[in-house]
């Protein structure tokens, strides 16, 4: 039997019924890497004699009767995290070699859970890109067209998803590095709310692993089906036992509804600031249309939305003001000329960036007061609706593109070229007040590559967009193997 497409879902149950053992599902994931692998370039840093080890333990484990929510399951995880005597190098040369001497928390709590980890996945250099390709490892391809990108920066995670490697794996999320490679690979994903699960150990280095919480950046699950997201969640969410957790314990509030014709939506397919891609407003529609069918509550406008505009702007200049902390003081002191040099009448995303590379403490404060504003609304807006679907990126996987300044570098939307990082707007529309989103397949462009939506949910309700997902996975299909 074919087992390496099958869910943790189905795994789980065939290692409870005795139908197979854990040695044999790990034994099956790691030939069917080691045969197809050198063509997407996913697993950057196999751990296969650990995995073989760990999937003995499980099988003894389980032999003993004990049952545990991924016993005997491989997995995978994102590179950036730590794992004690693998490398994490965020894909930069200079840290080639370093090795932490511990896990991660969430590798941890995976392990803890019973799961066999198979090895590390391929990130872009610093995982600031959208792409999945760096100096050490190489670049990762998408498993629908090796020509194109399978996003970043969980693109590695996506496409071992989608290439049968594992059943699971973990990533993050603060451009849409959780979502995108989810949209372009095909499979699903879920950006948490902010702080929901503990991120301690998913660390660039040298850094040391501390419990601190950064600005924007959560850690998620990603998986083959809307419920095997919700399985990977509940082993990933609470807070860190070295901060909240000494005193705090999770319970997540219910999905507000069982079915879909109870769901209240908004659907939105345009943004005042980039196109949507037909094949993108394609299956938002698909997803809209099947709301309908069902007898869900449908809206497309609200005055209740907050300003997409303000809320790009907000975005742009928190992502950029953190993703330039580290720069030396040189540089960081040449871009402060360059902004100085804009006119003020410069609302552009481009100036926005620009400006949140330089912000004082005086602007961010200013920038998160606004957040605090837009926070309000969206509970408004929840108040009245129990979801909002929208795209993730404008278009499905595109070419790779490894020009080296990412600001020179131009996206196609339906022939009409676009500033690169103006596409990060979507993700952001979920990133920036905290919200939880899950990305789901939606079907196929015209060109055969896959194309997902995002279902933003009110916040702390994680359980609502995951919920809907796994409604809309039964009535449109989901996830499907590459051709």
């Amino acid at each position: 039997m074919e087992w390496n497409f099958r869910t943790a879902e189905m795994l789980a149950a065939a290692l409870r019924a005795g139908e197979v053992t854990s040695a044999e599902l790990t034994d099956a994931a790691i030939a069917r890497i080691e045969r197809d692998d050198k063509a997407v370039n996913t697993i950057c840093v196999p751990d296969f004699d650990r995995a073989r080890a760990a999937a003995r333990g499980a099988d003894r484990a389980r032999a003993r009767g004990e049952d545990r929510p991924l016993l005997g399951i491989p997995v995978t995880v994102k590179e950036s995290y730590n794992i004690a005597g693998l490398p994490t190098t965020w894909g930069m040369p200079q840290h080639r070699n370093h090795l932490p001497a511990e896990d991660a928390v969430q590798v941890w709590r995976l392990k803890a859970a019973g799961a066999v980890v198979l090895g590390k996945t391929n990130v872009p250099l610093g995982l600031q890109d959208v792409q999945t390709f760096n100096e050490i490892y190489g670049t990762t391809n998408n498993p629908w067209d090796h020509a194109r990108t399978p996003g970043g920066s969980s693109g590695g995670s996506a496409a071992a998803l989608a290439s049968g490697f594992g059943a699971l794996s973990i990533g993050s999320d603060i451009g849409g590095s959780l979502r995108t490679p989810a949209h372009f690979c095909g499979v699903y994903a879920h950006k948490p709310t902010l702080g929901l699960a503990a991120i301690r150990g998913m660390v660039p280095p040298p850094a040391p692993a501390l419990p601190a919480t950064p600005d924007l950046a959560v850690v998620g699950p990603m998986a083959r089906t809307a419920r095997d997201l919700t399985l990977l969640l509940d082993v990933m969410a609470g807070p860190d036992p070295l901060t909240l957790g000494v005193a705090h314990s999770l319970k997540l509030p219910p999905t507000r509804h069982e079915r879909l014709r109870d769901f209240r939506v908004l659907v939105l397919d345009t943004h005042p600031l980039i196109p949507t891609g037909s094949a993108v407003r394609a299956g938002v529609n698909r997803v809209a249309e099947a709301l309908v069918d069902e007898g869900a509550r449908v809206e497309r406008h609200s005055p209740l939305l907050p300003d997409l505009t303000e809320a790009a702007m907000i975005y742009t200049q928190l992502l950029f003001s953190s993703s330039v902390a580290r720069f030396p003081v040189e540089e960081y002191e040449r871009l402060r000329t360059r902004a100085a040099g804009l006119s003020a009448d410069d609302r552009s995303l481009d100036a926005a960036r620009l400006r949140g590379m330089v912000f004082s403490h005086r602007d961010w404060i200013e920038a998160n007061s606004r957040r605090e504003v837009h926070r309000h609304g969206w509970r408004r807006l929840f108040a009245e609706f129990d979801a909002v679907v929208c795209p993730i990126t404008p278009t499905p996987a595109f070419p790779h593109d490894h020009h080296p300044d990412l600001l020179e570098r131009r996206i196609d939307i339906d022939g009409v070229e676009y500033p690169y990082l103006d596409q990060l707007v979507w993700a952001g529309l979920a990133t920036m007040p905290g919200l939880p989103a899950t990305a789901v397949p939606t079907g196929r462009s015209p060109e055969g590559l896959p194309v997902g939506v995002q279902l933003i949910g009110p916040m702390f309700e994680d359980r609502t967009p995951l919920r809907l997902a796994e409604l809309l996975e039964q009535k449109i299909g989901g996830f499907q193997v590459p051709r």
